[in-house]
C-alpha cells in the first residue's frame, strides 16, 4: 500500500504542535517528516475569565502562519490536515473568534473535540508502537497531562473506558500559585497541600467511570511526563529518541517531583532538558503524574513520545483510505 502524506496539528492549553508525517494503514508504519512544538499558552486566563486573552490568540495565530508555509513546503492538500483543540478552547466563550483566526491563518478550520474523542486519539497514538517486543500487561492506562486537563484511558486494543478532568498542570497553577499576577516561586506546603487534594478529587471523579485499579501498565504523555523523563535520564539536552520508551520508577517521579516543587524558578529554569515554556508549570504537571501512580498503585510509567499527536495522523490516513476506496468503489 502506498503511503499517505498528513498534516496533524494538536492545539491545547500550553503548546500547539505539528506532525507531518507518511503513514501506511496497512503496516502500521509512520515516517516523520517534521515534527515541532511552540508554547503559546492559550489557555492563559481561561480559567479565571473563561475567554481566551488576545495576546494568547495573537501568540497561536503567528504558529499557525508559521505551520501553514510547513504544510505547503511538503505539499500535503488541504483535505489530508486536521486541526484538533483541546481543552483551553472547548472552555472559551470567544472560542469564535479561535476558529475565525485558525481558519485565516491555515485554510482549515479547527475541530473543537471533546474529552471522550480526545481520549481515544491519544490512546491510539500511545500505543500503536506497543505491541509485541516491549514486555509490556495489557490493559494500558494512558494518562494524557495537559495544561487545562488530563485524560485517563483504559484499554486494550480499544478503549474500554475514558475520562479527561481539569487538573491540567497550567490550570492546576493558575488556580492555586498565582496571585496578583505573581507566581508564589516555590510553592509553600499550604500551596501544595490544596493542588494535592484538587488532584485527589478529580481522580475519586474519574474512578467512577475509569476503573484505575484494573490498569496493568501506566503510559504517560506530554510535555510534564516527557520533561520528568528527561530529567530521569539526567540528559544534557532533550533527546526526544532517548525519551521515547523509557521507564521512571514511582520512587524517581516521587524525588524529581520533591525537587521540583521546592526549587525556584533559576533553579527549574536551569535543568538542561526544560522548555522556557514549562518552567512554571512543571511542578504541578509532576504532580499530577506522581498522585495518578499513587492512586494506581503503578511502580513505573512507561513514557511515551508518541500522543494524541500521532492518533490523529493516523485518524486522518485512515480516513483517507477509507474515503479513497469509497470513490474506486
Amino acid at each position: 500500500m502506498t503511503a499517505t502524506r498528513v498534516a496533524a496539528i494538536d492545539c491545547g492549553t500550553n503548546s500547539i504542535r505539528l506532525l507531518v508525517a507518511d503513514l501506511d494503514t496497512g503496516s502500521g508504519t509512520l515516517a516523520d517528516l517534521d515534527r515541532r512544538m511552540r508554547i503559546v499558552r492559550l489557555g492563559q486566563g481561561v480559567d479565571r475569565t473563561g475567554r481566551l486573552a488576545p495576546e494568547a490568540l495573537e501568540r497561536t495565530f503567528a504558529a499557525c502562519r508559521e505551520y501553514a508555509e510547513v504544510i505547503r513546503e511538503h505539499g500535503v492538500p488541504a483535505e489530508r490536515v486536521r486541526f484538533v483543540a483541546t481543552s483551553a478552547s472547548r472552555d472559551a466563550d470567544n472560542r469564535d473568534d479561535f476558529v475565525r483566526g485558525v481558519r485565516e491563518a491555515l485554510g482549515v478550520g479547527p475541530e473543537v473535540i471533546s474529552g471522550d474523542e480526545e481520549a481515544a486519539l491519544s490512546f491510539t497514538g500511545a500505543t500503536c508502537e506497543l505491541t509485541g517486543g516491549h514486555g509490556l500487561e495489557r490493559p494500558y492506562l494512558v494518562v494524557d497531562i495537559g495544561g487545562g486537563s488530563t485524560e485517563l484511558v483504559l484499554g486494550d486494543r480499544e478503549v474500554t473506558a475514558a475520562r479527561s478532568v481539569d487538573i491540567g498542570c497550567v490550570r492546576m497553577t493558575e488556580r492555586h500559585l498565582l496571585h496578583d499576577g505573581r507566581l508564589t516561586d516555590p510553592p509553600t506546603p499550604d500551596l501544595v497541600a490544596a493542588i494535592t487534594a484538587d488532584i485527589d478529587a478529580a481522580l475519586d471523579e474519574a474512578a467512577r467511570t475509569v476503573p484505575l485499579d484494573r490498569a496493568r501498565t501506566l503510559v504517560g504523555l506530554a510535555g510534564s511526563v516527557t520533561t520528568i523523563a528527561g530529567i530521569a535520564l539526567d540528559l544534557p539536552a532533550y533527546d526526544s529518541t532517548a525519551i521515547h520508551h523509557s521507564r521512571v520508577s514511582v520512587d524517581r517521579v516521587r524525588e524529581i517531583t520533591t525537587r521540583l516543587l521546592t526549587a525556584t524558578h533559576a533553579e527549574r529554569a536551569a535543568i538542561p532538558v526544560m522548555h522556557e515554556g514549562r518552567v512554571d508549570v512543571i511542578a504541578a504537571g509532576a504532580l499530577v503524574l506522581l498522585r495518578i501512580m499513587d492512586r494506581t498503585g503503578a511502580q513505573e510509567v512507561v513514557v511515551s513520545e508518541h500522543d494524541i499527536l500521532d492518533g490523529i495522523a493516523w485518524k486522518t490516513a485512515e480516513d483517507t483510505a477509507e474515503g479513497t476506496a469509497a470513490d474506486a468503489g
